[in-house]
């Protein structure tokens, strides 16, 4: 099984959109081994972000990642990182897919709701930074009924 990283951002969270962006994973099929609610910190955001810190819009990546909390999740299922990716739609919800949380809750880039690991080196880091090896393996009923 493949395991992605996802963070449902500030505005995911004040708009109290959390329930229905993790029931759209999970009604996929994908199942949560990790899951928190937290403030992000100056430091750790400064991490999460560090590919971006020469980027003109760094500082209010930051700023805004640390202005309300956030959920993160890792999920694990069959082609995780790229299930996950077309769930929650193009980057620019002007230009995401109907149906996808971006293009069905979101406006601009800056308020997209949704992180989502980019590839299986990205998933592996993101995933190692925020929660380490605090994930959970667990047996899940429906399993049967949802992998071959």
């Amino acid at each position: 099984m493949e395991r992605t990283f996802i963070i449902l951002k500030p505005d995911a969270v004040q708009r109290g959109l959390v329930g229905e962006i993790i029931q759209r994973f999970e009604r996929r099929g994908l199942k949560i081994v990790g899951m928190r609610f937290m403030q992000v910190d100056e430091a750790l955001a400064r991490r999460h972000y560090a590919v971006h810190e020469s980027r003109p819009f760094f500082a209010g990546l930051i700023q805004y990642i640390t202005s309300a909390p956030v959920v993160t999740m890792v999920v694990e299922g069959t082609n995780a990182i790229a299930v996950v990716r077309n769930t929650v739609g193009a980057t620019k919800p002007a230009e995401a897919a109907p149906g996808t949380i971006r293009a069905d809750f979101g406006l601009e880039i800056g308020r997209n709701l949704v992180h989502a690991s980019d590839g299986p080196e990205t998933a592996a880091t993101e995933i190692a930074l925020w929660f380490g090896e605090d994930l959970v393996n667990w047996p899940r009923a429906a399993d049967p009924w949802i992998f071959e």
